[in-house]
């Protein structure tokens, strides 16, 4: 396996720039790091980005989570490991990831569940994170960046 070109943000600096400024934007806003990666491995797990998919489960070994939390993102509903905050932040991730799938993307119901969790920064932190590893998620797979590669 091998990528069809560099990563299109290594090819543009200042596009690498404006993600890594996105991101450090989210951080220390009230959202913690956990969630934060637990929302960007959802995400691509939904997406499909095998390269998000490890990296964010080995971040998230890396701060001292355990394998069962880590291999139960996907099924999050279904699991104990998850507190209702993270639970509101799953949902809205995987409502913002999938807006073409319903005509009303993110329901009331799944936007109270998150607002009564997070305040409004941790709100725009969340909703901006989702944001971002959707788009490294479409930049991974618009050129086949492999799992585990370097990023040329």
């Amino acid at each position: 396996m091998h990528a069809r070109m560099t990563n299109p943000a290594i090819v543009l600096p200042d596009a690498m720039q404006a993600l890594f400024a996105l991101n450090k934007a989210t951080n220390k806003n009230g959202l913690p790091e956990v969630t934060r990666i637990l929302v960007h491995l959802r995400a691509s797990q939904i997406n499909g980005c095998s390269v998000c998919v490890h990296m964010h489960s080995l971040e998230l070994r890396k701060l001292g989570e355990k394998d069962d939390r880590i291999f139960a993102v996907a099924a999050w509903r279904d699991t104990p490991w998850f507190s209702d905050a993270e639970r509101a932040a799953l949902a809205l991730t995987e409502a913002v990831t999938r807006v073409a799938d319903k005509s009303d993307p993110v329901p009331d119901d799944i936007w109270q569940e998150a607002t009564r969790h997070y305040d409004e920064k941790a709100i725009a932190a969340l909703i901006l994170s989702i944001a971002l590893i959707n788009v490294w998620n479409r930049l991974n797979a618009a050129v086949r960046q492999v799992a585990g590669a370097s990023w040329s």
